[in-house]
């Protein structure tokens, strides 16, 4: 594969969890690394260990002239962005009828709203370049339902019709966009949802063909696939990484059959 040399990555929910790792992967394969995270990083040091020239802003993605002024000074700094990884989101939900109106909007806004504002700040450089990979990070939620996540679920899905939109949109200006779709990812996120619910966390894992939950490092692999030159004929895709969770359902079968 090809690496980032010298590509500029904007990388937003960049303090923890899939965006760290999606930030580290690209430091080291040589990109210049910005990161936008609500919250400090304490471990953003490890980005600029391998990206001396990489820089962290503070802001919330909701902030639209927030998050244009950061990436309009990225872009005057370097003179040009290669690369939007839009991480930020949050979780949470409930069934419709006990889902209150405010906790709609927040998923909303973070989510997808969020995501909508990273990418239009990217879209005038890159669309005077001619080039640029966009990627989304939606969710394995975002394409089939899950009990109880009805205001996750709809924002991810949105990630994903908006990417496939963008990808259409942007193409003949040589800008490429896709989602990732992970599974279930061992990260804070993960915990601040599951933890509460052991019996469900364990059938989730069960659910997972592999048996287990994923690790971040494993959704930065496909994000710096989906950024290389190695995907330059792949847009308007969502790529999931499940370890198998959505490929079917298991109900031990084959252990009653002796094969595991």
């Amino acid at each position: 594969m090809s690496n980032l040399k010298s590509k500029v990555a904007i990388v937003t929910g960049a303090a923890s969890g899939i965006g760290l790792a999606c930030a580290r992967r690209y430091a080291a394969e040589g990109a210049i690394v910005v990161g936008i995270d609500r919250n400090l990083s304490a471990d953003w040091s490890s980005v600029e260990s391998s990206a001396p020239h990489s820089r962290f802003h503070q802001l919330d993605v909701t902030d639209g002239a927030a998050q244009q002024a950061a990436i309009d000074a990225t872009a005057r700094e370097f003179g040009r962005i290669d690369i939007l990884l839009t991480a930020a989101g949050v979780g949470d939900g409930g069934p419709v009828g006990m889902l209150d109106e405010a906790t709609w909007d927040r998923v909303i806004d973070i989510n997808l709203k969020g995501t909508f504002l990273s990418v239009k700040a990217v879209l005038e450089t890159m669309t005077t370049q001619r080039s640029g990979s966009i990627i989304t990070i939606a969710s394995v939620e975002g394409l089939n339902g899950t009990e109880g996540g009805s205001a996750y679920n709809a924002s991810k899905g949105g990630v994903v019709l908006l990417s496939k939109n963008i990808a259409m949109d942007y193409g003949r200006m040589g800008i490429r966009c896709n989602a990732i779709c992970p599974g279930f990812i061992d990260t804070p996120l993960l915990h601040e949802v599951m933890d509460a619910m052991p019996e469900f966390k364990a059938d989730v894992v069960r659910q997972t063909k592999v048996g287990r939950f994923g690790r971040p490092e494993e959704i930065a692999g496909a994000a710096y696939f989906l950024a290389s030159d190695d995907a330059s004929y792949v847009t308007g895709h969502a790529l999931v990484v499940d370890g198998g969770y959505t490929a079917g359902h298991s109900h031990g079968i084959v252990q009653l059959m002796g094969l595991v």
